[in-house]
């Protein structure tokens, strides 16, 4: 893989990593703030930082490296989490993805004006760092031997009792063999050394193993010293000062109180590979490999079940703190693997190229399956069966590869809802039900807009502010629902609000006034609520940043009926308002229902076609008896201007759209056909009914019916021709 290649991947991974970023701030807001949640927060800030690097992009670590600070004393307890550091930091999120945008476009510095507006951030980011967070070193120390004397000051320290430091200096507990002196080694010797790789800025003897003078032994080493060591070096290098008499002596090195974050720092920053915690606190120097060593020694000597950590910090070479960090990294590259092991990444092209290849196997099999009844070969017709049946398996198992879960989708309006609301001083929050509902990726895509204007129309227009909702008797807080849910091989998503509702005398008013409806003509709710996706219609006293513009609505229908769906609004004035969205689960491909009319074929989706039943009315009427009730039809022939004689037997194909049942009249049924569903031209793209072509078995065009829009042209049943009497007689009659 080149460099270009592992750049890209770099750019998914952090657009991914700053959704999970605003995921994780957005939940927390309002709520009590846990530590997996912040941690989860700061291992974002930290990854992005650390990939960042290895390609210099050297805007996105400086600016990340002070989110990641501020992160970090979060995380310690030192500042709070409030509703003002959120929105800050959703602001950084908001400036890092546009870094990452400038890197995806080869641009190796920022202009004038994100420069300028990613310093105002870094300001801002500043007044939450505490102001003694780069203070002068603290070397405050007391003798727990009272009679020893230090050797470079009159200050004594602490003797090592914990692995808790409380200096920026490196602590070294040192107790000597007794056996050091018969080997020929000089104890002060290493203590002289360690002065080449370091400053000593305390050291105390501690005389606490000396015998009696009566049983000491001129020739035995009783010396133990406690000492402090100002060094940059890591804790390996100093280790291998004491190489010669390691093995002969005890000596515990903890790292300045400063490095503690900073381990913590690198254990974030490590790549995903290490699951053994003594491999990753080994790899970013918390202990060495002789410490880990000695401490899986110690684990088998007393055969225990105690976890390493807990050994290596009762032997005092490691933080809790460093631990625990080593521990949650330790889960969150399990849980990747686990990941990795479920999923694989794939190229959307490819994909789309996977299933164009379906589609044109699809028709092969249909032509070959034509051939195949031709010839009458019961064993061609046999391996053709089984052939069909296994594309069909294709078919469904490609398309399950592009659907995809719309909670995605959902959750980006979490922060349009908490910046709008924030915008227009509203207190208002967002419920999601039904994420996990699937639908094609082609639809997710299209559909992110259209919703986007629903969700800000519903926070702007439909709630209203928290003084007029506490005097109507509504809780302060407005709520906006998103919910999706699978209706009749169809996705139904709802957008709804408890706010105002709309006024549906004025939307009337502003018909009549602008000559979309005329004078005096009686329309229904839903008639009326439609017209607000007019194009340049709107309601409102007065224009915002956001709305009153009359520009957007007519936009969301026409995206909508773009992928041919189709959009209702119900609203009750005082209660709030649901627009209803529905759309194909697949721009792709779908089961079909065949019919003919004279020679035409026409084709219906499967899972809108409740029964087919023979044709029967009264003349001159337009609607059947189906059981005892009354089913609106239309006649297709009459619609699409078919001159060809009908059949001497005529079928009702009964189909079902949005809890409405309506009748089709047509001349054959011709069963079922996996159905390539392709795109009418511009050309055809006024024509109404119609929703898409595909191509037959035998090589001819024939035409996808719209079945919203036919269920639309059936109209109202009390718009038919039927008789004013009760519907009893009426049914009686037949």
């Amino acid at each position: 893989m080149n460099l270009d290649q592992l750049l890209q991947s770099f750019i998914v991974e952090c657009r991914e990593l700053l959704q999970e970023m605003e995921a994780a701030l957005l939940g927390i807001e309002g709520s009590e703030t846990d530590a997996e949640t912040i941690n989860s927060i700061f291992r974002a800030a930290h990854t992005i930082k650390g990939s960042a690097g290895l390609f210099s992009l050297d805007q996105i670590v400086h600016f990340t490296h002070l989110v990641e600070s501020v992160l970090d004393h979060v995380r310690e307890g030192q500042v709070a989490l409030n509703d003002k550091l959120v929105a800050l930091l959703l602001s950084c999120s908001d400036h890092i993805g546009t870094l990452v945008d400038e890197a995806q476009a080869g641009q190796l510095s920022s202009d004038a004006e994100t420069t300028l507006h990613g310093e105002a951030l870094l300001d801002r980011l500043r007044t939450f760092l505490p102001l003694d967070a780069s203070g002068p070193e603290v070397v405050v120390t007391r003798a727990l031997a009272p009679h020893a004397e230090s050797a470079s000051n009159s200050e004594a320290f602490e003797r090592v009792v914990g692995p808790v430091v409380g200096t920026d200096h490196w602590h070294i507990s040192l107790r000597f063999g007794r056996d050091v002196l018969r080997n020929g080694m000089d104890p002060l010797s290493f203590i002289r050394y360690l002065g080449r790789i370091g400053q000593i800025i305390n050291i105390v003897t501690l005389p606490d193993a000396l015998p009696p003078v009566t049983e000491m032994d001129p020739e035995d080493c009783y010396l133990g010293f406690e000492i402090a060591l100002r060094s940059d070096a890591d804790k390996a290098t100093i280790e291998d000062v004491f190489e010669f008499v390691r093995d002969d002596s005890v000596v515990r090195i903890l790292p300045p109180h400063s490095r503690v974050a900073e381990y913590v720092r690198l254990i974030d920053e490590l790549q995903e590979e290490p699951v053994r915690l003594g491999d990753i606190l080994v790899r970013c120097g918390t202990i060495t490999e002789h410490e880990l060593a000695e401490a899986l020694a110690e684990q088998a000597r007393a055969k225990s079940d105690q976890p390493i950590g807990a050994i290596l910090v009762g032997q005092s070479v490691v933080q809790p703190a460093v631990v625990a960090a080593a521990l949650s990294k330790q889960k969150h590259v399990k849980d990747l693997k686990s990941q990795e092991n479920q999923s694989i990444r794939v190229d959307a092209e490819k994909l789309d190229h996977l299933i164009n290849l379906v589609g044109e196997l699809i028709i092969a099999a249909a032509s070959a399956d034509l051939a195949a009844r031709r010839t009458r070969n019961a064993e061609l017709q046999e391996c053709n069966s089984t052939l069909s049946s296994l594309v069909q398996d294709v078919r469904d198992s490609a398309l399950q590869l592009r659907m995809v879960k719309i909670g995605a989708t959902f959750s980006r309006f979490q922060r349009v809802v908490h910046d709008v609301s924030r915008d227009l001083g509203k207190d208002i929050g967002l419920v999601v039900s039904g994420e996990d509902t699937e639908l094609d990726k082609t639809v997710v895509e299209k559909i992110a807009d259209p919703l986007m204007h629903l969700v800000r129309n519903a926070v702007d227009h439909g709630i209203e502010s928290s003084d007029v909702r506490m005097a109507r008797g509504k809780p302060v807080r407005g709520t906006v629902r998103l919910n999706a849910y699978h209706d009749s091989g169809t996705i139904v998503i709802e957008v709804s609000d408890d706010g105002g509702g709309l006024k549906r005398d004025r939307i009337l008013a502003r018909g009549i006034e602008r000559g979309l409806v005329e004078p005096g003509r009686t329309l229904s709710d839903s008639e009326i609520y439609a017209l607000i996706f007019e194009p340049g219609f709107s309601t409102a006293e007065q224009v915002t940043n956001l709305s009153g513009r009359g520009v957007g609505m007519d936009v969301v229908k026409r995206n909508i009926t773009a992928l041919r769906g189709q959009v209702d609004v119900s609203s009750e004035e005082g209660m709030g308002t649901t627009v209803t969205v529905r759309l194909p689960l697949t721009l792709a491909i779908i089961d079909g229902f065949l019919v003919g009319l004279g020679k035409s074929v026409f084709v219906l989706p499967l899972d809108m076609v409740e029964e087919c039943v023979e044709f029967s009315c009264e003349p001159g009427h337009d609607y059947a008896n189906l059981r005892g009730s009354l089913l609106p039809f239309i006649r297709l022939r009459d619609i699409f201007e078919v001159d060809a004689r009908s059949g001497r037997r005529e079928n009702i194909v009964v189909v079902r759209h949005a809890g409405r049942k309506v009748g089709l009249v047509v001349d054959a049924l011709l069963g079922e056909f996996q159905t390539v569903i392709k795109p009418l031209s511009k050309m055809f793209g006024h024509v109404k009914c119609i929703s898409g072509s595909t191509i037959l078995g035998s090589g001819e065009v024939a035409l996808i019916l719209d079945v919203p829009s036919l269920i639309q042209q059936a109209g109202d049943p009390q718009d038919h021709n039927i008789p004013v009497r009760p519907a009893t007689d009426a049914l009686a009659a037949h």
